[in-house]
């Protein structure tokens, strides 16, 4: 097979280790940096002259069965929109553009999660700074959780531990026209999540992330530690559902362990390997290459992007 990575740089941890299973599986794989890529969008039919195509830095990008996009949080947009031109053209994508969409947008993603019944933190969202105080309420009130919608490991997450802080925390951000969501605070969680690793509709690999003292976010970039855990079927089997409510067939899905269950936190399009592969052993760039070997083909257009 032909697969690309879509991906800024060779060198990132992930980036190689997909590239070295695919290699180690006897597959031709490239490595592509997005944001080096540009399009020509037509319409692809006889009538055309020219046909929709994809070219890297001068080069024209013939056929692949498969793309593994890698698409930094900071360049959605622009990585969403290459991914959409090789669902053009008819490539298989183990994410799809619309997934890796719907699952960067916290506030999308949670209220997707809520319309299929699955549980999470109580979450509120507002415009007026005036509406905060009874937003505040909403969600059980301090200590409670601010985050960038837009957020990602762990960047853009406060923790107001009173009423005045968070006050003064959401009005300021609002002042900045950025988007927030606030969430409970769970506090039997104790500064620890859970990644579980979702390929196609198992979960492949699962870990505890327990944040430093004096931190509440364990997200390992923070300075986390992480161990194997031996999951529940009730959370596996939430961890395959929201990873299918995306529409991921690859994700990082994170979780907290609740007095009322387990309650997704969001959902990685991109979700690295390096952490969740040292913590538990197993082979995850073999797996994902695995399942694009018995899934992939080529895509026509009632596949292809829809909105």
């Amino acid at each position: 097979m032909k697969i690309a990575i879509l991906s800024r740089k060779p060198s990132l941890y992930s980036t190689r280790r997909l590239r070295e299973a695919a290699e180690a599986a006897n597959h031709d794989v490239r490595v592509i940096d997005y944001l080096r890529c540009y399009m020509n969008i037509t319409a692809s039919n006889p009538s055309n002259t020219s046909n929709p195509t994809i070219h890297h830095k001068g080069e024209k990008i013939e056929h692949f069965d498969a793309v593994i996009p890698r698409i930094g949080a900071n360049k959605t947009f622009y990585g969403t929109a290459i991914v959409r031109q090789f669902e053009t053209i008819g490539t298989y994508t183990i994410n799809p553009s619309i997934a890796i969409t719907r699952s960067r947008d916290k506030l999308r993603s949670q209220q997707l999660l809520a319309m299929k019944g699955l549980d999470m933190p109580i979450t509120g969202f507002a415009h007026a700074p005036s509406d905060v105080d009874d937003l505040i309420d909403l969600v059980g009130g301090p200590p409670l959780v601010i985050k960038l919608i837009e957020g990602t490991q762990g960047v853009g997450v406060v923790l107001a531990e009173t009423k005045k802080a968070a006050e003064s925390v959401i009005q300021t951000l609002m002042g900045l026209n950025a988007h927030i969501i606030i969430q409970e605070f769970i506090k039997e969680a104790k500064g620890a999540d859970i990644r579980c690793f979702v390929v196609g509709e198992k979960v492949v690999a699962a870990m505890k992330r327990q944040a430093e003292p004096g931190e509440f976010r364990a997200n390992i970039h923070r300075g986390g530690n992480a161990e194997q855990i031996k999951l529940t079927k009730a959370e596996r089997a939430i961890a395959v559902k929201a990873a299918k409510i995306m529409g991921l067939r690859m994700a990082g899905v994170d979780m907290l362990r609740s007095e009322r269950g387990p309650l997704i936190l969001e959902i990685n399009s991109s979700p690295g390997l390096e952490g969740i592969e040292a913590a538990t052993g197993v082979d995850i760039a073999a797996k994902i290459i695995r399942y694009i070997e018995d899934n992939a083909k080529p895509i026509g257009p009632r596949s292809r992007y829809q909105g």
